[in-house]
């Protein structure tokens, strides 16, 4: 896998070996990060969180697009050991913060102004991520959440508000904000 743009712009980073993560294909991120740039204008000095984050690509690429830092949650051993390696590689380790833990039981933090969720494609999962973000509080006022899941799963946004839902091969990208 590559960094699609920014500073690391062609750099590459692993991911975590097996089948207990499932990276984000090229083509989705790229997707995803086009919908964010004409909403968001520019990823300067936004703090990211990136959920079920597997090798970090969601967030790495934020980093490499600007954003002030990244906090990524992640509960499986062998791809926190790749996130750190991919931060590491990139330079970027003073920028990061890994929580190894369920992004299901999110501790107190301060707000994010953008965060990924790329949850296991389970139905009902994107709603669990949606649930327990707003939960734990973590998204700041005006933020926005990505939230994959497969093509025929839908999300419940709560009290966010759903901006725009876009197919891309067997994935489903959806963008809420909080208002």
């Amino acid at each position: 896998m590559r960094i699609i743009a920014g500073a690391w712009r062609g750099r590459t980073i692993d991911a975590p070996p097996g089948q207990a993560t499932r990276p984000t294909a090229d083509r989705v991120r790229e997707t995803l990060f086009s919908m964010l740039a004409s909403r968001l204008g520019s990823f300067e000095d936004l703090r990211v969180a990136d959920l079920f984050a597997g090798s970090g690509a969601l967030g790495l690429e934020a980093l490499s697009r600007g954003a002030a830092s990244a906090t990524f949650v992640e509960r499986d051993a062998a791809a926190v050991t790749i996130i750190r390696r991919n931060a590491d590689n990139l330079g970027a380790a003073e920028r990061v913060r890994i929580l190894s833990s369920s992004a299901l039981a999110l501790p107190p933090s301060e707000p994010f102004d953008l965060m990924f969720a790329d949850p296991p494609c389970e139905p009902g999962s994107g709603t669990a991520a949606i649930e327990a973000v707003q939960k734990a509080g973590w998204l700041a006022p005006g933020a926005w959440m990505s939230v994959e899941t497969s093509r025929t799963d839908d999300v419940a946004p709560g009290a966010l508000s759903i901006e725009a839902q876009r197919d891309v091969g067997r994935a489903r990208l959806t963008l809420l904000r909080r208002r």
